[in-house]
């Protein structure tokens, strides 16, 4: 039997957890506020991450100097990008999507903290992307 939501619960954490910020801070913040504030709330949880941590990119087996740089690792295994933007483009999702590729995560979230009146959010799963 296959998880038709993987990391369900791990998300649903998350999206509290970003929440939990908007409800507090408030929209319409510079990116690197909501994401330090984002940073403390998961501490808080005991939601494990690595903030900005450079991903590896290959090359046929070449390691490429280039590194991906997302926002969160969340659980070792979900990327979060986050963004403070009046809305969510198809870019922002094509980045989050690149990320998840390079790394073969299989869930990853966009979160947008710039609206003022709720947090924008989508999650995405790899395996809607790749064969």
């Amino acid at each position: 039997m296959t998880d038709d939501k993987p990391y369900s619960s791990e998300g649903y954490a998350l999206m509290g957890a970003a929440f939990e910020v908007h409800r507090e801070m408030g929209g319409g913040l510079l990116e690197e506020i909501c994401q330090e504030s984002f940073e403390i709330e998961l501490s808080d949880r005991d939601i494990p991450f690595h903030a900005k941590r450079e991903l590896q990119v290959f090359y046929k087996n070449r390691q490429l100097k280039k590194r991906y740089v997302p926002d969160l690792v969340v659980h070792d295994e979900i990327v979060v990008e986050l963004k403070a933007v009046s809305a969510l483009v198809s870019d922002h999702e094509a980045q989050l999507i690149n990320y998840m590729r390079i790394t073969c995560s299989p869930v990853g979230y966009l979160i947008n903290f710039g609206p003022i009146a709720k947090v924008e959010w989508k999650r995405f799963v790899l395996s809607e992307f790749v064969d």
